[in-house]
């Protein structure tokens, strides 16, 4: 039985064998043509594979063994790695904040001062000069005097001082002379009555004279050397602090003074100086009273005004409540300067219907930059801040205690990683980091321990630096790696 099996098998293979002979032409090509496609498509993706894993784990060593940059103290500099960029970690306060527009502004009744003649007249001398810096009390002009009304107001003031001294000497002899018994009492009282008349008009004459314009100081002239004042000297004005217990009221209702407050460090005899903005006289030129001589400026504090949108209206309205510090950003040459610290004045009552934005204002202190006296004794200064810059407020909007913050600069990022470089001798580590927020100047860095407070970082050139390692780890640079376009 076995062997009629094989030999049953046997007759079946060669029964197979002569039909795939005969049927190969139809069948073979196809299969040759697939066996040989399939071997090269194995090789090519062996070669493949192999170059690629070679590849990556070349990279992955360089990359992993790359972890610092050596810098030569030439590299330091040239990357501005200077002393006020390699700086300890420390822990602050982050403000998250909108930007808004603004604009350097006067500040209303404060900057601008007008300078008016009292009294009608003909300028003789113009003592100040367009872009001159003045103190208060500087002689700005002088003016021979033409009001008639004055002239009349001076003469019968003359005259009634006049008769002041004529009645103190006739009651001065009457007095004596009434101690003898000679004359009756009731004429030196009578004599005392006309004295205190003339006391009267005296003193409303005095009075008058004020309202011409005229000074105390210049009344006292008229009454010590008996002489008309026939040229007034007009001075750079104080600056208005309300501060004047004296100064003549026409009404006996208590008055409500507005409190200026000084700045922090500003004491009450503080001296302005006054800008020379614009003059409107010349010598020989007739002026009434009350014209415009000049005008000056007080520069020396002006404000910000913010324009917000009416979305960002709560933002700034809750930085107000809550006395948050707001920062200017000026556009520079050099790069964006900004001024922190700046407190909020106050915000508008009322959304502009043109452009939809509600005005706030914030105190700039202004900063002199020179100060120079030419030969002729004029004075100029140089203001680092003027009306009509323009520039951008930080509000901020919400506040993170404690936090890493650092210069956008400082930290790089690759792929789905941030590091920075710290300091470890003439070495600088890459350390990866958490960011938790970043914004265009600056970073906020997770407190988990990748850096520690005092650790010494690079507070700038990390691209480069991160360029230098890849260029160590033989790898491809990348130039707009960590760079967001």
């Amino acid at each position: 039985m076995a062997a009629l099996r094989s030999r049953g098998q046997l007759i079946i293979l060669c029964v197979v064998l002569i039909v795939c002979g005969v049927t190969a032409p139809r069948w073979w090509p196809r299969v040759s043509a697939w066996v040989e496609g399939t071997v090269h498509a194995n090789r090519a993706a062996a070669a493949s594979g192999h170059d690629h894993g070679h590849g990556d784990a070349h990279g992955d060593t360089h990359t992993a063994a790359v972890e610092s940059l050596e810098l030569t103290p030439q590299a330091r500099l040239n990357l501005g790695l200077t002393d006020q960029y390699l700086r300890p970690v420390t822990l602050s306060t982050y403000r998250r904040s909108i930007s808004v527009p603004a604009l350097v502004v006067p500040r209303p009744g404060r900057t601008a001062i007008r300078v008016s003649t009292p009294l009608t007249g003909v300028v003789t001398h113009v003592h100040a000069v367009t872009g001159e810096t003045v103190r208060p009390g500087t002689l700005l002009f002088e003016i021979r005097l033409t009001h008639e009304d004055l002239v009349n107001s001076q003469t019968d003031f003359l005259r009634t001082l006049g008769e002041l001294e004529v009645e103190n000497r006739e009651l001065e002899r009457l007095s004596s002379v009434a101690q003898d018994g000679i004359i009756p009492q009731r004429t030196v009282l009578e004599r005392r009555y006309a004295k205190d008349k003339l006391e009267a008009v005296l003193n409303a004459q005095r009075q008058a004279l004020r309202l011409h314009g005229l000074s105390d100081r210049q009344i006292q002239e008229i009454e010590q050397e008996k002489h008309l004042l026939r040229d007034l000297q007009i001075t750079a004005p104080e600056v208005d602090r309300h501060d004047h217990p004296e100064e003549l009221r026409l009404s006996t209702a208590p008055l409500e003074q507005v409190v200026l407050a000084p700045e922090p460090g500003e004491e009450s005899s503080h001296e302005h100086l006054l800008v020379v903005e614009q003059l409107d006289v010349h010598k020989g030129q007739s002026v009434t009273a009350g014209g415009n001589l000049c005008q000056l400026a007080d520069l020396s504090r002006l404000y910000i005004e913010g324009h917000a949108f009416e979305q960002d209206a709560d933002v700034v309205s809750r930085a107000a409540q809550r006395g948050w510090p707001l920062t200017a950003v000026f556009p520079g040459e050099a790069g964006d300067e900004m001024v922190s610290g700046l407190k909020l004045a106050y915000v508008g009552s009322s959304v502009d219907p043109a452009t939809r934005t509600l005005s706030f204002f914030v105190d700039l202190p202004n900063v002199e930059l020179q100060d120079q006296t030419n030969d002729e004794g004029q004075r100029f200064v140089l203001w680092q801040y003027r009306p009509g810059q323009r520039l951008q407020l930080e509000v901020p909007v919400e506040e993170w205690a404690d936090q890493i913050v650092l210069p956008v600069d400082a930290v790089i990022r690759e792929g789905a990683d941030w590091f920075v470089f710290q300091q470890n001798g003439r070495k600088f580590d890459r350390v990866p980091v958490h960011v938790r927020h970043r914004d265009q100047r600056f970073v906020v860095v997770a407190n988990d321990g990748s850096i520690f407070e005092g650790d010494v970082i690079a507070m700038r050139s990390a691209h480069q630096m991160q360029m230098a390692i890849r260029n160590q780890s033989g790898g491809a640079v990348d130039p707009h790696a960590g760079h967001n376009h």
